[in-house]
């Protein structure tokens, strides 16, 4: 069976992120489109204030630069040989590009001296503090740990369910079935996951094969126009891994539900059950079964272990009965001993 495949996500361009994120954050390019093939190298914003007073010790050039409210009216403060000089020092470090927030004037000089050093100048109607975040969550986005399982996955009433298993199996009827039952498709046959803050995985389908699946003996399907748009989604938060495996290679499974297994990906442990595969069992009723499970148990009930601590008390309460109806047993202490004298002999 295929393994997990790691890889880095592509070098960003300017011109990739300005394509990708320029509705969203509002961007307007307000210079030539020269320097749009530069590489964005760090996920997050600098504010270059100290740059502007002189100060380039510490400056993150590898970093998009936004000029606020208070570094437009610091350069307004200044005489404006001054200020072309500190912008010229500043654009000559060679920063991917700049954004101009709060749709701030622009004066002639400066946007001379972006073309001058081929800087994309940008500006956006956004607050500097709403951008700056706004802009962070993008790149982390895009600069996030990614990798590849061979696997669907189905959102099942908030939990989204990675469904691997080896070719064959029945992963494709499965998901079909779950579509049928009113569940939304995320990707089939390969799934994409990004890290997400170090703590969560987000599984998403590629550009090309999203929302489609393929179906042995009928070809490739397009869900969204079969069952409707509510049956796909773009990405979702993985919450429980389902494996299906033959029902001749599950011999030393658990069959209580008391161990509980993990799924590695990228460092994070999923929740994790194996499914025996055999003629006749419904399997994306299991599988729904197995994601409504891991909904309770996210939510702090744990079926096995409430049955596991009933039995234990059943039990406990049964010896305790048998304990209390037994005879007790005699011991050498409480044994009463007879003594008998000999009768004295009678005279005739």
């Amino acid at each position: 069976m295929p393994t997990q495949q790691k890889f880095s996500p592509e070098p960003l361009t300017v011109g990739q992120f300005f394509a990708t994120y320029a509705k969203r954050l509002g961007l307007r390019l307000a210079s030539s489109a020269r320097g749009l093939n530069r590489i964005i190298r760090e996920p997050t914003i600098n504010r270059p204030g100290l740059a502007l007073a002189g100060f380039f010790h510490y400056f993150p050039a590898k970093r998009i630069q936004v000029f606020g409210a208070s570094e437009m009216s610091y350069l307004r403060s200044l005489p404006e040989k001054t200020a072309q000089e500190r912008v010229r020092a500043l654009f000559e470090r060679n920063f991917p590009c700049a954004v101009i927030a709060r749709d701030s004037r622009i004066p002639p000089w400066f946007l001379q001296i972006a073309e001058a050093n081929s800087t994309p100048l940008f500006r956006t109607a956004m607050i500097t503090m709403k951008f700056t975040n706004a802009a962070t969550l993008a790149l982390e986005a895009e600069f996030a740990p990614q990798t590849s399982e061979h696997g669907s996955m189905v959102d099942i009433m908030g939990i989204g369910t990675l469904i691997r298993g080896p070719s064959g199996i029945g992963k494709s009827e499965c998901v079909l079935g779950l579509i049928e039952r009113g569940y939304s498709l995320v990707s089939d046959d390969i799934t994409r996951f990004r890290l997400v803050d170090g703590r969560e995985i987000v599984g998403m389908s590629s550009e090309l094969s999203r929302f489609h699946m393929e179906v042995r003996g009928i070809g490739i399907i397009n869900v969204a126009a079969i069952f409707g748009v509510g049956a796909v989604r773009a990405e979702k938060r993985l919450d429980l891994v389902a494996t299906l495996e033959d029902w001749d290679k599950c011999d030393d499974l658990d069959r209580t539900g008391l161990t509980s297994l993990t799924y590695e990906i990228l460092g994070i442990p999923i929740p994790h059950v194996i499914i025996p595969v055999r003629t006749g069992r419904d399997l994306a009723r299991l599988v729904e079964v197995a994601a409504l499970d891991q909904k309770l148990k996210s939510m702090g009930y744990h079926s096995a272990l409430e049955f596991n601590q009933r039995l234990l008390q059943l039990i406990r309460q049964d010896s305790k009965q048998n304990s209390q109806q037994a005879p007790p047993t005699p011991t050498p202490n409480n044994t009463t001993q007879q003594t008998t004298s000999p009768t004295p002999p009678q005279n005739p």
